[in-house]
């Protein structure tokens, strides 16, 4: 049996073919999206959960090596880990968002996939998130259609990191296919996002066409240019067909991050100046939100970094608003701001303004934000996608008749008149904003494992 699965930076979904119809399983509950999200007591419950629980081995000496440290420092806290330890999805945020001091949650781990300069150890721990992952949207699927799955085609983007180029494509492909491989699929093939969502459209043609399918997703953003329709629909080897592709690291997430970091950080202390008349590093702004950089990540949450926000504190103009950079750090709140930004985008997508709160435990803040000040927050993301379309563009040499635009963040009305800009008089279009790559990814696995 063979399925589509989009392994989202926002949800995870996945689908397959029954009588030439796609047919999107659930994946919790009656809902066929799955948050990208796990939650567990600690960071090493992960790789011991996959090793006790699901035994799931590791992938090499490496993997051994993380599960036995896993495995000593639960042990020297006393913790035995059990199957309901580690939760997905909405479960997992829930539990965060109750307790977010003491869980540790991990929102889009394929936003870190390809990062350059980092351990063989730290990417195996990478490797032991997603094969948690997949694992258990592997297991709902087989629960909802009572039967093994052994062949899957994953979604993946054009460019998983643009820092690192084709060399960080290898790693996190290589990444996605152990993974895969672990939690026990045996055929497994990858296909373009937006490659996939465009077998999707072109199953609605009636006559051939080029079409620009812009796929803007939560941590990256993609163009394939590709000429579709009946001549193609059902053929294995679509070469001559995909005329260009072009990809960055740019999406949803990173939107909600400029918006996070633009116009809630005056709140910290953004722009503000010690008492020697120093501004305070911008750094402590940035790094507390860039939830998509694991290194900065992992900068702002040492316990260096307390104390050095403590001093900043005692040595601010402003100590009021850096005080709150230290609540964010007590409470590991940078999920929660970034997420009250992605709240604010979706509102003012449909209104003029909208008031955000932020809880930071010890402190709450409340922001008014206008329209037009979040398309000034996302100006630079959304110059870099319209640079994208450029590209995609010239190097396929053709105009496209149409532009099909899919992802959640395609909804955007700024996105929408930014790429109008780029094509005036072509036609755009969109289908199912987050279902056309998951329903493209079944249709490719139906011809790939016939």
């Amino acid at each position: 049996m063979a399925i589509g699965f989009d392994f989202g930076t926002a949800n995870c979904s996945v689908a397959r073919i029954v009588d030439e119809q796609v047919r999107v399983i659930p994946l919790s509950e009656n809902d066929v999206y799955l948050p990208s999200t796990l939650s567990a007591p600690n960071a090493e419950t992960v790789s011991e959960y996959l090793f006790k629980c699901l035994n799931i081995k590791p992938a090499n000496t490496i993997g051994e090596s993380v599960l036995r440290r896993a495995i000593k420092i639960n042990h020297e806290e006393g913790l035995n880990v059990r199957h309901d330890d580690v939760h997905f999805g909405q479960s997992a945020l829930d539990l965060y968002l109750d307790d977010p001091k003491y869980v540790y949650y991990v929102q889009s781990p394929k936003s870190f996939l390809g990062t350059q300069g980092l351990r063989d150890v730290q990417l195996s721990y990478f490797e032991d998130l997603i094969c948690a992952m997949m694992a258990n949207v592997k297991q709902q699927v087989e629960k909802q259609l009572d039967n093994a799955v052994s062949d899957v085609v994953i979604g993946r983007p054009v460019n998983f990191h643009g820092r690192g180029g084709e060399k960080s494509n290898i790693q996190a492909e290589g990444i996605l296919r152990s993974a895969a491989r672990r939690v026990g699929f045996k055929n497994i093939e990858f296909q373009f996002e937006p490659v996939a969502a465009g077998f999707e459209y072109e199953s609605t043609l009636t006559a051939d066409k080029t079409v620009l399918v812009v796929d803007i997703g939560g941590g990256t953003s993609d163009c394939s240019l590709i000429n579709m329709g009946p001549s193609w629909q059902g053929k294995a080897n679509r070469t001559d067909s995909l005329l260009s592709h072009s990809g960055l690291s740019v999406g949803g997430n990173d939107l909600d991050i400029a918006i996070a970091f633009k116009k809630f950080m005056s709140e910290f202390g953004l722009g503000t100046e010690q008492l020697s008349g120093l501004p305070v590093p911008i750094s402590q702004f940035w790094n507390c939100v860039a939830i998509n950089d694991v290194i900065a990540q992992r900068d702002f949450y040492t316990l260096e970094n307390l104390k050095q926000l403590l001093d900043l504190t005692k040595n601010a103009k402003q100590p009021e608003k850096i005080r709150r950079l230290s609540y964010l750090h007590k409470g590991t709140l940078g999920h929660s701001v970034v997420r009250e930004a992605e709240l604010a985008k979706i509102a003012l997508g449909k209104q003029e303004q909208y008031v955000s709160s932020l809880n930071l435990l010890e402190d709450t803040v409340e922001l008014n934000l206008l329209k037009e000040q979040m398309a000034d927050a996302i100006s630079e993301p959304v110059r870099k996608i319209t640079r994208m379309i450029k590209e995609a563009e010239q190097q396929g040499q053709t105009k496209p008749d149409v532009v099909y635009m899919t992802g959640g963040s395609a909804r955007s009305p700024i996105l929408r008149a930014a790429i109008k800009s780029v094509l005036p008089n072509t036609e755009i279009v969109s289908g199912s904003y987050f279902g056309s790559v998951t329903a493209g990814l079944s249709r490719w696995a139906d011809v790939c494992f016939k």
